[in-house]
């Protein structure tokens, strides 16, 4: 990594929501998102910038994977739009947007941030 570069990490909402079933997963996203703030710290003389980005529900093939079949995966995805403000999942180049963005000079002061692209799940 050269001096002044970037890292961004993956994180989740689910790192600060308090969901059953998934606590070990939810627990190595919250230390994700601990070693931006950590990192930002150690590579500060190197001036590294460490963000990390916590999407929620994204309809991709791995989320749908979950499901038996692929009306199972559609109401998947209805249900968890039903809880989330924008009123639906988010797309993948919604994800890469946000790390275009941090990995840009439009960043250049953005540093150990957690950036939350999930349409305010993670706000309610």
């Amino acid at each position: 990594m050269p001096d002044g570069g970037a890292i961004i990490l993956m994180s989740s909402t689910v790192a600060g929501k308090g969901l059953g079933r998934d606590s070990v997963y939810a627990a190595t996203k919250a230390a994700i998102r601990n070693f931006a703030r950590g990192w930002i710290v150690d590579l500060k003389d190197r001036k590294i910038r460490v963000n990390a980005i916590s999407p929620g529900p994204i309809e991709t093939a791995g989320l749908a994977s979950v499901a038996p079949d692929e009306s199972a995966a559609k109401a998947i995805f209805a249900r968890l739009a039903a809880q989330i403000p924008l009123g639906r999942v988010g797309a993948p180049d919604e994800i890469a947007k946000a790390a275009v963005f941090l990995a840009s000079d439009a960043a250049s002061f953005v540093n150990g941030a957690d950036i939350q692209v999930d349409g305010g799940w993670a706000q309610i």
